[in-house]
């Protein structure tokens, strides 16, 4: 027999929640219209001029369908941007200049402001050396990267326009399995294709995630076609307000054949309201590992008050699992009422919140109901915010680089630099495309490996609050650089 090989095309994902009646920023726009029966021609006129096709533009060397590697949560599945040079040629190897990007990707993104606001799907941009962004009236715009987010694929750029045609946000969470709903965006490269399909599911979980770490866990499940190139473009219900950021297919092939993805706008709210407004996203922590009930686990447990829900394996110190006085085989049943039947929607109500935030958690213990309220931490057990200007002092961003990078340059780890602008880093000398290995002798392979040795040396009592970075360039030549985070008045 044939081995099947099952890829699914990723593509976006992460969002909102209850809280941004406070906090969510004027860009995201939201309506609580009841949905049409079945007109799709006013939600597709509603959607189009807000998804736009992205062009990624990369001098460094890329697999042969111009997929990006980096962004992997489940190790097994294939990003779906599409091959840009489908029915293009390109000029012979020898004959392309080496500092020139060619176009090595193709997506999709959802124009949140009138001003030029873009969420896409990380690995759309990823290792780019240069975006141009099409909207639907043709007209092409070079956009920059304001704010990634690898734990969930979203990322937020910007171009500078005016009076552009924002989508309005609808609620995810009120979305119900059999709802019809749109998806959009640019497969193969065809501009504002508008397929439809119905919500098959909820909450979907399509990794094997169950150490407590918030990444992509809880998609919308449609059978909209999705197909190389609908990386990052929109997922609409029949008002033509935006449900998910469309994200994976479940193929055999890297083409739609069946089942599609999508980021709930639970998260993408949130992820891109704080990547505004601070500069990176404030991920909450329970503090908890947790496996999911089923009728085996419940009979070993003598549980019999729940048929659902989160088992607690493990308690971490310094948590709002150990506030809330949580114990092993209490099972998590609810959180602030909206019940979670599985970890999936646990990770999808808990990433609506920031450290800091009040949550109240449903539970069972020896088969009788508790309820109890405590505060949310983040990772290193505190409440503190990385404010907007902190981390974001040194001026770039990280990206995360391929594996065939890593094996020609000889190097195991490292995060490439991306998107220089005026900042620490510019200062020190540090140029685009720097791939840094080393931070104070600490390994580095990721965005959040940068920021916490940042974090840890602003906290130091040390008046020497300098990065020694070191690392290699796409050339092979490896450099030291001494980045001063000492702030000028």
């Amino acid at each position: 027999m044939k081995k099947e090989l099952l890829s699914l095309a990723i593509a976006a994902l992460i969002g909102g929640s209850p809280l941004f009646a406070a906090s969510e920023p004027s860009f995201i726009r939201t309506s609580t219209r009841p949905a049409f029966e079945t007109d799709f021609t006013q939600a597709a006129e509603k959607t189009v001029n807000a998804v736009v096709c992205i062009k990624s533009f990369s001098s460094r060397k890329q697999n042969p369908y111009g997929q990006q590697g980096g962004y992997d949560p489940f190790g097994m599945f294939d990003f779906f941007f599409g091959n840009p040079g489908g029915q293009q040629r390109q000029q012979p190897r020898q004959q392309q200049k080496k500092s020139e990007p060619v176009q090595t990707g193709l997506g999709s993104g959802v124009i949140i402001s009138e001003d030029g606001y873009i969420v896409t799907n990380n690995h759309v941009i990823d290792n780019a050396d240069k975006l141009e962004v099409l909207l639907n009236d043709n007209s092409t715009y070079e956009a920059k990267i304001i704010g990634t987010d690898e734990a969930s694929d979203l990322a937020l750029i910007k171009i500078d326009a005016k009076g552009l045609s924002p989508i309005t946000f609808g609620d995810s969470e009120s979305v119900k399995v059999g709802e019809w709903v749109l998806a959009v965006g640019n497969p193969f490269g065809f501009n504002s294709t508008v397929t439809a399909g119905i919500v098959s599911a909820k909450a979907r979980s399509l990794g094997n995630n169950r150490g407590g770490n918030l990444s992509i866990e809880s998609f919308i499940q449609t059978d909209a076609a999705l197909n190389p190139g609908n990386s990052g473009g929109a997922l609409v219900n029949l008002n033509g307000e935006l449900i998910g950021i469309n994200s994976a297919i479940y193929s055999n092939t890297g083409s739609y054949s069946g089942f599609s993805f999508a980021i709930p706008t639970t998260i993408v709210k949130k992820v891109m309201a704080d990547i505004r407004q601070y500069g990176t996203v404030q991920r909450a922590m329970l503090g908890c590992s947790v496996v999911e009930l089923d009728a085996k686990l419940a009979k070993e447990k003598g549980i019999t008050a729940t048929k659902s829900g989160c088992l607690v394996a493990s308690v971490s110190d310094m948590s709002t699992a150990k506030e809330l006085g949580l114990q092993e085989d209490d099972v998590i049943t609810a959180i602030n009422g909206v019940e979670v039947h599985n970890f999936a929607q646990l990770v999808e109500q808990i990433n609506k919140f920031r450290p800091g935030d009040k949550i109240t958690v449903t539970y069972y213990r020896n088969n009788k109901e508790f309820q109890k309220s405590g505060t949310l931490r983040n990772s290193q057990g505190n409440t503190s915010i990385t404010k907007k200007g902190d981390f974001s002092e040194l001026g770039c961003a990280f990206m995360k680089i391929s594996s065939e990078t890593k094996q020609h340059l000889g190097i195991s780890n490292g995060v490439q630099v991306q998107g220089l602008k005026n900042g620490a880093f510019k200062e020190a000398g540090v140029k685009d495309g720097f791939i840094i290995t080393e931070i104070n002798d600490r390994a580095v392979n990721s965005t959040d490996d940068v920021e916490y040795i940042y974090n840890q040396i602003m906290k130091s009592e040390s008046d020497d609050h300098v990065m020694i970075i070191k690392g290699i360039y796409p050339t092979g030549k490896k450099y030291v650089y001494a980045v001063n985070l000492e702030s000028e008045d």
